[in-house]
């Protein structure tokens, strides 16, 4: 793939600028230089077939004027080009609230976007090398995009990045079986690279947009908040790849440090797609934005309290958790207790730990539920890994046809004919409130070793280490002994 090669020769250009360190920081560079790129072959395009329509960039700034000439400036002209007018020029750009204007875009992603290169001559070859790529040309985009996702993929082992990346054969998965249609509010409020996002995106156009009146309808219905800037910058790049003409939708803002109860039903959607941040905690203060009894500083939890609030009567949310939410005390019961209350909570896909290596070896679950109504019964799959396979892994990751046994048996939009077997089970709500809300229920089909009583196996833990303690102390003073004689 001429793509492919294209952007692999760009990095390997990259590598030898001192100024670069690392794949988060090559990525990063790489992703603002595109997306000027990407923008003004757009741009161009507009200009030809909407009336009287504007690049949001400045002329001077436009990639054309500056860039696109093989021979332009380079060295330390170039640098002092880029640091000294580019990026103060595009992160102060005056936006205006209209819905639409494409400035706000430009703006949010050099807000705190940097020119990690530090060789002039270097840059002035990463650009030209950039230049070969055509994004008005159907099938160059489209190998772009399909080399982007890799991109994408590829921060899963760049340091803490790919935690802003889930599997593609999840996110298509959990938006095949909540199916979105054109005209559905949809959004994702912690997006990262925008996976599920370009997910509903793909579904819709495949299943429902026959006509320019359905693809606008569809894109005005996209909402999505990415926090951090990288994973915004990265996400608004992959919008403009997958065609979205107006990617300031994806707001670059924490949806958690709007106060809960400000969220009234204007702000209501139809449908929630997320794996909000597990692991993490929020800063101080975020948590006095919710309930008492919501109060955590644990972000997996303040983002369900918030999409149970944010769901219109009849919307439905597919939600990545991890096993702690399940299996969890305390807030996370009274979390528990008020999904099932407010919402028919169907479905727990149950993943296994290797789904999300090498960013993350825990436990992961889909949760599925729909507002309106009290959970009567909760259905369970246990996905498995294929056979012959001990685990997923980089080289061998869960792909989307591995979710076809379950797909067959989901019963489609309905959820009829399912039927317990050995990978389906389904429990009451009575019987998940006898147990405290733990909704880490196993598989009762499978044999599992028993490994006794949690409490047993502590105090049988405590009492050998106090042996081992005791028989340490004895050793010491025999050694001690035989030294003084």
């Amino acid at each position: 793939m001429i793509v492919r090669t294209t952007v692999k020769s760009i990095q390997d250009i990259m590598r030898q600028d001192v100024g670069v360190d690392g794949d988060a920081q090559r990525i990063s560079q790489l992703c603002w230089m595109f997306f000027l790129k990407i923008i003004d072959d757009q741009d161009q395009e507009l200009e030809l077939t909407k009336d009287g329509y504007r690049s949001p960039i400045p002329k001077k700034y436009q990639w054309r004027n500056w860039a696109a000439d093989p021979e332009g400036i380079t060295g330390e002209e170039l640098l002092a080009f880029v640091n000294d007018e580019l990026f103060p020029a595009l992160k102060n750009l005056t936006i205006s609230n209209k819905p639409g204007d494409r400035r706000r875009v430009v703006r949010d992603v050099f807000e705190d976007a940097y020119n990690y290169m530090k060789s002039g001559q270097l840059m002035r070859q990463v650009i030209n090398r950039i230049n070969e790529v055509d994004f008005n040309d159907l099938k160059e985009r489209r190998d772009f995009g399909e080399f982007y996702e890799q991109l994408l993929n590829d921060l899963q082992s760049a340091g803490n990045a790919g935690e802003y990346y889930t599997p593609r054969a999840v996110t298509a998965f959990m938006t095949q079986m909540i199916d979105p249609k054109p005209g559905e509010i949809l959004l994702d409020p912690a997006c990262g690279t925008g996976g599920f996002l370009t997910g509903a995106i793909n579904h819709m156009r495949k299943a429902y947009v026959k006509r320019p009146e359905h693809e606008a309808k569809m894109q005005a219905s996209l909402r999505a908040v990415e926090k951090k800037q990288l994973p915004h910058m990265l996400c608004v790049t992959n919008m403009l790849l997958h065609g979205i003409e107006d990617p300031s939708f994806v707001r670059h803002d924490n949806t958690l440090a709007r106060p809960y109860i400000s969220y009234t039903a204007s702000d209501r959607v139809d449908i929630v797609l997320t794996n909000p941040p597990f692991g993490g905690r929020e800063e101080d203060g975020i948590e006095q934005n919710f309930p008492q009894h919501f109060r955590t500083r644990e972000t997996a939890d303040l983002f369900l309290a918030l999409i149970i609030r944010l769901l219109k009567p009849g919307g439905r949310a597919a939600v990545v958790l991890p096993d702690g939410t399940l299996f969890g005390e305390g807030v996370k019961t009274r979390l528990k207790e008020h999904l099932m209350a407010e919402c028919n909570l169907h479905t727990i896909v149950r993943l296994p730990n290797s789904v999300f290596k090498p960013y993350a070896s825990i436990g992961t679950n889909l949760l599925f539920f729909e507002k309106g109504e009290p959970t009567k019964e909760i259905w369970f799959w246990e996905h498995r890994v294929p056979e012959g396979q001990k685990a997923y892994s980089m080289t061998k990751p869960i792909r989307f046809e591995h979710f076809n046994d379950c797909i067959e048996w989901w019963g489609g939009k309905s959820r009829k004919g399912r039927t317990e077997g050995p990978l389906a089970w389904k429990v009451s709500a009575e019987e998940v409130k006898a147990r405290g809300y733990n909704l880490d229920i196993k598989n009762p089909n499978t044999a599992s070793e028993d490994h006794g009583d949690p409490e047993e196996l502590l105090a049988k833990l405590t009492a050998a280490e106090a042996e081992t303690a005791r028989l340490r102390d004895e050793l010491k003073a025999i050694l001690a002994e035989a030294l003084l004689r």
